[in-house]
């Protein structure tokens, strides 16, 4: 089979999140169709799979991944509706985290048979493409071992705190889901969770390390480019949501 490098690109705004995952799962089970009508065909035959990122906002959310403990979540029902959020359990791995406005949601829906069959890869390159977008605006941050996710002060540890979190799924080499970067996200909702399961470390944004605003297309256009970058993708193209 050709591997087709090409990505597709699509901001789709502030959007609901499960209107983001119900089109994540459209996606994967396209490409995920075209690789099981391809097994019937000669090679000289088959089809390309598409890539896809996908960039957005989401209004007040808290998701639980497939490993995660509902007991995270430390509101009810009704401390949800107080604060206008919703709650998810989803298909991705990792605990419980959150999203809402100012934080930059990625979901690449890559078939990684295009670049590489190897999970653990794939995600050291999602959080260096976040490394590389902080250092662009100042911000040191890096891994810390046995975490996923990218952290600022994560040499010496006196205060980790984590700036971008990460959950993922892949089936048949196809993703979805994929990283959560605090940009200008008002980081009091983090407090009604006990976020990715950690309970010793806090939680940051560009905008709290830095102490302004950021242009938040600014962000993002840094983050597309440092994604095409580490899967070194020869060609984007833009297409509508």
């Amino acid at each position: 089979m050709h591997q087709n490098k090409t990505i597709i690109f699509k901001n789709l705004g502030l959007i609901e999140y499960q209107k983001a995952w119900d089109y994540q799962e459209e996606l994967h089970a396209q490409i995920v169709s075209i690789k099981l009508k391809n097994r019937n065909l000669l090679s000289n035959n088959q089809l390309d799979t598409p890539n896809y990122i996908l960039f957005c906002e989401h209004p007040h959310v808290y998701t639980l991944g497939k490993s995660g403990k509902p007991e995270h979540l430390l509101l009810d029902e009704k401390g949800l509706e107080n604060y206008e959020a919703k709650y998810y359990k989803i298909n991705r791995g990792g605990d419980i985290t959150y999203h809402g406005k100012g934080q930059l949601v990625g979901y690449p829906i890559l078939d990684l048979e295009n670049f590489f069959t190897d999970i653990h890869r794939y995600m050291r390159l999602l959080e260096e493409a976040v490394i590389r977008t902080c250092e662009d605006f100042g911000i040191i941050a890096g891994r810390i071992q046995g975490l996923t996710g990218v952290w600022v002060d994560h040499v010496e540890l006196k205060n980790p705190r984590k700036i971008c979190a990460m959950g993922v799924k892949a089936s048949r080499w196809v993703t979805m889901h994929g990283f959560a970067l605090n940009v200008n996200t008002d980081l009091s909702y983090f407090d009604y969770i006990v976020p990715c399961g950690i309970d010793d470390k806090a939680v940051t944004s560009m905008e709290k390390e830095l102490g302004q605003l950021l242009d938040f297309q600014s962000v993002s256009d840094k983050m597309l480019g440092h994604l095409m970058d580490v899967f070194t993708a020869p060609q984007l193209s833009k297409g509508e949501f």
